[in-house]
């Protein structure tokens, strides 16, 4: 496993249906070491804090083998680093395998998977098709957040160590598979809530989901 490429921005303002809104999803790649701190990665900046950024959303992975699916599907590219809005472009980490609660070390960096991403709107308006934010629910190849352990500098090239497997815990993908596609599996939705390392959005939804389906079962 390693780091295919480093990539990060400041926030900028883009247009959406006549309105001008900020985003830091259009990122791209440096060269060199970049600190990497407890809610982001030095050059990187995130424009809407409630949807991005913070503890558990500090750093963003997407894997290099997905940019191939995506050209296809959107017949576009060939895309370059950072396309996704992702810091770290990675390879040999894919979400039917990345379990949360993983925890990574690069250099002196260490990293634990905390969640899925979902993407909004502003998703579509970077790939430049509104289709793509469902290609991109459907196919469950959404990379996942990361937050930060340890400080320090990581950059392009870095291998990935993974020092610790959560295997009680469910992989990323099946958390993005019971988010969209399995609102009435309370069984996996409980498993989930009970994983103190997902981000605290996700838990808080399963337990709410929980919470409803079993007062109708009262009714």
């Amino acid at each position: 496993m390693k780091i295919i490429s480093l990539n990060v921005s400041m926030a900028r303002t883009v247009q959406y249906k006549g309105q001008d809104v900020a985003t830091g999803i259009y990122k791209s790649a440096v060269s060199g070491p970049r600190m990497v701190r407890r809610l982001n990665i030095d050059g990187d900046e995130q424009a809407d804090l409630k949807l991005h950024g913070g503890e558990h959303k500090a750093v963003y992975a997407f894997p290099s083998e997905h940019y191939s699916f995506y050209e296809k599907a959107l017949n576009k590219g060939p895309y370059e680093p950072g396309q996704f809005g992702e810091n770290l472009t990675t390879e040999g980490m894919l979400e039917p395998e990345v379990r949360i609660g993983n925890r990574y070390r690069v250099g002196e960096v260490r990293l634990e998977v905390s969640q899925p991403r979902f993407p909004g709107y502003k998703f579509g308006l970077r790939m430049e098709a509104a289709e793509a934010t469902m290609i991109y629910i459907k196919s469950m190849k959404t990379g996942f957040y990361l937050r930060v352990l340890n400080e320090g500098e990581i950059q392009a090239g870095d291998v990935i160590k993974l020092e610790f497997e959560n295997v009680r815990a469910p992989t990323v993908e099946a958390v993005h598979k019971l988010y969209y596609f399995g609102k009435n599996n309370i069984p996996a939705m409980r498993h989930a809530a009970q994983c103190e390392s997902l981000g605290r959005e996700f838990r808080d939804e399963f337990e709410n989901r929980i919470h409803d389906l079993e007062a109708k079962v009262r009714q």
